[in-house]
């Protein structure tokens, strides 16, 4: 199950996997103390890449899908985690209302709803689900792939609170990303809990913002490790609203990518890596995987503002939003001969599981999330709690995978930061 890593630059993977299993203890710990100031994002996911000499996040979802491409070998996992983060939230819990995306469409993404329910329920909860969708107006049974049927209810919304027809649960999970807005149905709920809260939506999130709390991290973690926080952490930088219609539309984004290429030679200079540099440039709130454009060079961009003209593609889909700039990472890990990235799944503080989302079409730095991708389940469930140490470097599955689940942890910690940061009912100071 474990891909074949090509690369001819495993050295300073290698050297980061035994560093990270030299100091589990200390790793572990460092965890520990961190959760008890800081609580973790309800669940996530974490796509990671492997460049063989630069392990890194390259996104961090706070309404994860996919639940349904955890093999059943996970779910005891899955349960646990369920269980102890319902009891930090609400220990009397007893109902539990689960809030979809709108597009019903799309059975396998209700395949991960339907998994999502299988774990609550074994969980120890009453599980319905319930869809803010005005089009949803009675209880619909919805076939799903494997043979399963789901239940879709219209949700109730009373003065304070919000449930089904003779359903009230004290808490409520969103799998439901807000991209178009959070709706007022979901607003000023009183004694039940949102589970993540609003402002984890993009309606308020920013991808800038997260990875500006993730360096904050990586530079901590790195430093107790002993190692440039440069190999677990992608550089990145910011534009406002693009607008390609205006002359000067591509003056910021032109600025921003060559600053960020130089930075990035730089770094392949010190490390003596033969890659030829790219950055990532993206919507910096969600995008679904849509509009995301791969540079190269800076001179490819005048190729995006002659696309905008027609508003085709990714020059159309980034007109008018705010945007990221990220350094790309490259994968150079493979699945079957196909192109693959680790994707890590987390609950509270607790690797559950992930997979390998392989992409036969797609090159090594390229975006894989998109038509054409497919799943293979990674070994997490009898892994990621036990490494192996002693082992040469790059040789165990167990090794490999633990180091990616401490990847996606400091990844999880720096969303904790973020939504503290965002959180509009913290205190602030002057």
């Amino acid at each position: 199950m474990v891909p074949h890593l090509i690369t001819a630059l495993s050295g300073p993977i290698n050297e980061l996997e035994q560093r990270v299993l030299e100091s589990m203890p200390a790793i572990e710990r460092w965890f520990r103390l961190e959760w008890m100031e800081h609580t973790p994002p309800f669940y996530c996911s974490v796509d990671i890449r492997n460049a063989g000499f630069k392990l890194s996040p390259v996104d961090t979802n706070l309404f994860p899908g996919g639940w349904n491409h955890l093999t059943q070998e996970m779910l005891p996992l899955a349960v646990q985690a369920a269980m102890a983060a319902i009891e930090k939230i609400c220990p009397e819990a007893k109902n539990l209302l689960i809030i979809p995306e709108n597009d019903t469409r799309n059975t396998f993404y209700l395949s991960n709803i339907a998994q999502l329910q299988r774990i609550f329920h074994m969980a120890g909860l009453n599980v319905r689900v319930g869809s803010i969708d005005p089009d949803v107006k009675e209880s619909t049974r919805i076939d799903i792939p494997g043979g399963d049927t789901l239940c879709l209810e219209p949700v109730v919304r009373s003065k304070y609170r919000l449930g089904l027809k003779d359903f009230d649960p004290c808490t409520i999970l969103l799998n439901n990303d807000l991209s178009a807005g959070a709706p007022g149905i979901l607003e000023d709920l009183h004694e039940q809990y949102l589970l993540p809260p609003l402002h984890a939506g993009w309606t308020v999130r920013r991808k800038s913002r997260h990875f500006q709390s993730y360096e904050e991290v990586a530079k901590r973690f790195g430093k107790m490790l002993g190692i440039d926080p440069w190999l677990i952490n992608p550089m990145y930088s910011r534009c406002g609203e693009l607008d390609l219609d205006q002359p000067q539309g591509l003056e910021c984004l032109t600025t921003q990518v060559d600053g960020l290429l130089t930075r990035i030679r730089k770094k392949y200079k010190e490390y003596g890596i033969n890659e030829k540099p790219f950055v990532v440039v993206k919507a910096d709130n969600g995008s679904h995987g849509r509009g995301i454009l791969t540079v190269r060079d800076v001179r490819d961009l005048a190729q995006l503002e002659r696309k905008a003209r027609g508003k085709p593609g990714v020059a159309g889909a980034l007109q008018g939003r705010e945007t990221i700039i990220q350094e790309g990472v490259l994968t150079n890990e493979r699945m079957h001969e196909a192109v693959a990235e680790p994707v890590v799944y987390m609950m509270d503080r607790y690797v559950v599981g992930g997979f390998y989302r392989v992409h036969a079409e797609r090159g090594v730095d390229e975006n894989l999330s998109g038509p054409g991708a497919g799943y293979v389940p990674l070994a997490f469930a009898e892994s990621t709690r036990l490494p192996q140490p002693g082992q040469k470097p790059g040789a165990s599955a167990p090794n490999r995978f633990y180091m990616y689940g401490v990847i996606a942890r400091v990844a999880l910690l720096a969303a904790s930061y973020e939504l503290e940061s965002t959180d509009p009912e913290a205190e602030t100071y002057e």
